[in-house]
C-alpha cells in the first residue's frame, strides 16, 4: 500500500469512530449550570412493572429490556404521557432515549399552576418553549431557543436537562445544545412528563440530580 495513503485511512477511520459515537447511550454528558448534589433518581426498569414514582398517565407504558417503552393509545385521544413525581426547583436530568416508531417527543415541566416550559425533540433537532397558560386567553406559547442536531430513529441517544432559576440548559450526545432563560421559569415544579406520539418510544438510564449553584460542573 501507498505510505501516503496511510495517514488519510487513519483520519477517515478517526471520522468515522467519532461519527459513530455521536449516538451514545448513558453517555456522561457534564452539567453547565450546575454542581451535582444529592443523586436522587437512577432508574433502569429492570423489574416487571414500572416504579412507584412513574405513573402511566395516557397511552401504554410497560417496562421492556431495561426501558420504559411508551405507545400512545387511539382510545385515549391524547399523546401518551409519563409522569416522574419528583418535586424540584432546580435540578440535573439525564436520560437516554430511542425513537423506535415515534417521531418526536416532548419532555414537559409543569409547575402547581399548570404547563410551564418543554424541550421538544425531533429526528432533526430540538427545541426549547415556554407553554401559554391556559387560563389566560392573551398568553401564548414563546420558543426559547432551537438547536439542530441528527437523532438517529432505532439508536440510543442521550439527553442532560438542566434548570437554575430562570435558566434552562439541554445538551445531547450528538453536539445538540441549547441555553435559554425566562423570569417565569423561577418556580417550583412538579416533575417530569415525558410526552410521545405514535409507537414507540424508548426510556432508559433516567438519573436526577439535586442541582447546587457552580460556574462549571460534571456528574
Amino acid at each position: 500500500m501507498n505510505p501516503r495513503i496511510l495517514p488519510a485511512l487513519s483520519v477517515l477511520a478517526f471520522t468515522l469512530s467519532a461519527a459513530i459515537c455521536l449516538a451514545d447511550k448513558d453517555a456522561a454528558l457534564k452539567p453547565v449550570l450546575n454542581q451535582p448534589g444529592k443523586l436522587v433518581v437512577d432508574e433502569h426498569f429492570t423489574g416487571d412493572t414500572l416504579p412507584g414514582s412513574w405513573g402511566g398517565v395516557q397511552g401504554d407504558w410497560q417496562p421492556r429490556d431495561g426501558a420504559a417503552v411508551g405507545r400512545e393509545k387511539a382510545s385515549d385521544n391524547h399523546p401518551a404521557v409519563l409522569f416522574l413525581g419528583q418535586p424540584h426547583r432546580d435540578s440535573i436530568l439525564r436520560f437516554s432515549f430511542k425513537l423506535d416508531g415515534a417521531k418526536n417527543f416532548n419532555v414537559s415541566f409543569n409547575h402547581l399552576k399548570g404547563h410551564l416550559f418543554r424541550v421538544a425533540v425531533a429526528e432533526d433537532g430540538l427545541a426549547l418553549s415556554k407553554d401559554k397558560d391556559k387560563k389566560d386567553p392573551k398568553s401564548k406559547a414563546v420558543t426559547l431557543g432551537t438547536a439542530a442536531g441528527r437523532f438517529e430513529p432505532g439508536k440510543w441517544h442521550t439527553m442532560l436537562i438542566e434548570t437554575q432559576g430562570a435558566k434552562v440548559s439541554v445538551q445531547a450526545d450528538n453536539g445538540a445544545k441549547l441555553t435559554a432563560s425566562h423570569p417565569e421559569l423561577d418556580v417550583d415544579k412538579t416533575g417530569y412528563r415525558f410526552v410521545m406520539r405514535g409507537e414507540s418510544l424508548r426510556l432508559s438510564d433516567v438519573k436526577v440530580w439535586q442541582a447546587e449553584k457552580a460556574s462549571s460542573a460534571a456528574p
